[in-house]
């Protein structure tokens, strides 16, 4: 029997890797737009607040168990940022352009470039859950000054891979999936899940 799991997001990119990971586990993975559901506010400084915060939002509106996930990178030198911040980094409208631009400007001249994604998925069955799933994952790197690759999103085409000799962008999809922080946390969070 397969389950419905509204996804608190609107991101295609981020919709597309976890129907990748979930559906093949016997979840429907459902954008919150199908349900006409707003985004939520995330006004908290860490990952799993704001994950949180998500999911209750889309589960409240919808009446459905709700999946968030709040994730970002974070740059060592920068103090973790950008951080809960990564995806309006450079103000809104949102823009990866616009904040890889100031990424590679704020480490202009900086030596350590090394950086993790890291995820926090947040999974609740009901609005008030009060014991909601929670999982994470995080994924080592370095920041590199030009982009290299056209899969994924965001930060990916400055996102080095030692151990791959390539950026996030340059893996497949289905690399990404295996190694990815998002990844990782959604292993777990199945793993939990059953």
């Amino acid at each position: 029997m397969t389950k419905e799991i509204v996804l608190a997001s609107g991101n295609p990119g981020k919709l597309r890797e976890f129907r990748q990971m979930l559906e093949p586990a016997g979840y429907r993975v459902v954008p919150q737009s199908d349900y006409q559901v707003s985004e939520a506010d995330e006004p908290y400084f860490t990952f799993v607040e704001n994950a949180l915060a998500k999911a209750r939002h889309v589960a409240r509106q919808t009446g459905k168990p709700a999946l968030a996930d709040d994730s970002g990178l974070c740059v060592n030198v920068l103090g973790g940022r950008p951080g809960v911040l990564s995806a309006r980094y450079a103000g809104e409208p949102k823009s990866d352009d616009r904040n890889n631009a100031l990424l590679i400007r704020e480490l202009s001249g900086i030596e350590d470039r090394s950086a993790n994604y890291y995820c926090v998925l947040v999974y609740v069955r009901f609005a008030d859950d009060p014991q909601p799933v929670i999982a994470d994952g995080r994924w080592f790197g370095k920041i590199i000054d030009h982009p290299k690759g056209t899969n994924g999103f965001g930060y990916d085409p400055y996102f080095w891979l030692p151990e791959f000799g390539k950026t996030a962008a340059e893996l497949t999809p289905e690399e990404k999936n295996s190694h990815s922080h998002r990844g990782m946390a959604l292993r777990s969070l199945l793993e939990k899940l059953s």
